[in-house]
């Protein structure tokens, strides 16, 4: 019996047809974080109606929840790839022992946050703000969200786990049920019972919760792994390798908050209203950028498992195709943003120079969304591979090190709009490192393997 019959019997990875292995992996995925997008826009909608000072301390503490996620998902991610290429080996031991690794990390990292929680969220906070009505209420809010933060940690790495193994059903149905219980709950904290911004933390710390012992749940049932951790000894070895992956994508989802803080401070040389614009826009290139993460996530399990089992031509087919899908996505996200700029700023109530300004910058700033998707698509194996530091080099390099400098220059040289136009040079250079750095990566990894 040859390797790839040996393969088949064990997980769909091996053997399903690439273009139907990434839709059925894929799919859940995208589907899912287009839920958590929605939920994204609709929470700060609730939080708006009780007053813009609960806004504003929603977006103080962003910086504290992007870092919960950026942990956990980067974590996450190590553990998935390590996983699936242990299970490409048929090493499934030592895959179970990648997967309770997982969930002993999932719950130290929550340690750490809670006690910032405990002990250091309102000393962060305070050094954003003098107003001490306007501490109180970030406080409150960052304070929830740290110390129950276990739901979210496991949650992320459970979906990770179910991922690895050729799952992405589970994980969709755990993440929707925490979105939608946290939609649904959120006016009732929030207005039914006055709680204001705390009610706004407990719906979403209760989502979460709940989509974790979910995510648990299913995870401990699933057929390919063990997660029981009766005799469980942690390894520094397996911990380095997790890392090895995942500590690039938690600095690579950490850089986001540090590039909206730049071109903030650039923004609001101009106005207020164009900062707000750029809030907007944020927003909303959620749902274009997401369900391409989404098919970057599914990707993943699917390269790392290939490269596992030593087989080359499955890579290549899987990214190739993963490129396609990806521009597709970014091409009707382009295209909505070109054809329906206003309406989009709509909306979120805009006003005349909100839509004057909105309008050029999204018909900018799109364009950028043709070669993000490329570099995207490409760099899931990156991570798939054991190379995620190149991840962080692509990212760090297009959101800090190209697009903000671009940014504050030619926002000199051309005004309000260069700022816009600085998005599509950043990414232009971003997608030309990235197949450089895939080059190596084919160079050393891939190339040498069967096919």
């Amino acid at each position: 019996m040859n390797r790839e019959e040996n393969t088949d019997k064990r997980n769909i990875m091996g053997y399903e047809s690439i273009g139907k292995l990434i839709i059925k992996i894929s799919l859940p995925i995208m589907i899912s974080m287009l839920v958590q997008a929605m939920y994204n826009i609709v929470d700060s909608i609730f939080v708006s109606w009780v007053s813009e000072e609960a806004l504003a301390a929603v977006t103080l503490a962003y910086p504290l929840q992007n870092l919960i996620i950026a942990f956990g998902i980067g974590t996450a991610v190590g553990v998935n790839s390590l996983l699936a290429r242990k299970l490409g080996e048929g090493k499934e031991e030592e895959a179970s022992s990648a997967a309770r690794h997982g969930l002993l990390l999932a719950f130290v990292t929550y340690v750490v946050f809670a006690l910032f929680g405990l002990f250091l969220s309102r000393p962060f906070l305070s050094a954003f703000t003098d107003s001490a009505s306007l501490l109180d209420m970030a406080d409150s809010y960052a304070k929830i969200c740290l110390i129950c933060s276990f739901g979210i940690f496991f949650e992320i790495t459970c979906e990770r786990i179910m991922q690895a193994t050729g799952d992405s059903v589970h994980p969709m149905i755990t993440q929707t049920v925490g979105a939608v219980f946290n939609i649904i709950f959120d006016p009732v904290f929030i207005f039914v019972f006055d709680m204001g911004v705390a009610g706004a933390a407990i719906a979403t710390v209760m989502g979460q919760i709940l989509a974790g012992a979910l995510a648990l749940f299913f995870a401990y049932r699933n057929r390919f792994i063990n997660l029981r951790m009766k005799g469980f000894k942690a390894r520094k070895a397996t911990v380095k390798d997790i890392y090895a992956v995942g500590f690039p994508t938690i600095i690579t989802n950490s850089i986001g908050t540090l590039m909206v803080s730049a071109l903030n401070g650039i923004l609001i040389a101009y106005s207020m209203t164009a900062v707000s614009v750029f809030g907007i826009y944020f927003k909303l290139q959620s749902f274009v950028f997401m369900p391409v993460f989404g098919l970057s996530a599914g990707l993943i399990p699917i390269i790392a498992y290939n490269y596992g089992a030593r087989n080359r031509h499955r890579i290549t087919e899987a990214v190739r195709k993963g490129c396609i899908i990806a521009f597709a996505i970014m091409a009707v996200g382009f295209l909505i943003f070109q054809l329906a700029p206003q309406l989009l700023l709509k909306m979120f109530n805009s006003t005349a120079e909100m839509d004057r300004i909105g309008m050029i910058s999204f018909r900018i700033i799109s364009w950028s969304f043709l070669f993000a998707a490329f570099s995207i698509a490409i760099g899931s194996s990156f991570q798939a591979t054991g190379y995620g530091i190149f991840t962080m080099i692509t990212s760090i390099g297009r959101q800090l090190v190209i697009l903000v400098p671009c940014a504050y220059i030619l926002s000199a040289l051309m005004g309000l709009d260069g700022v816009w136009y600085a998005f599509i040079l950043s990414d232009i250079i971003g997608l030309a490192l990235t197949v450089i750095l895939y080059r190596i990566v084919y160079k050393k990894k891939i190339k040498t393997l069967e096919e």
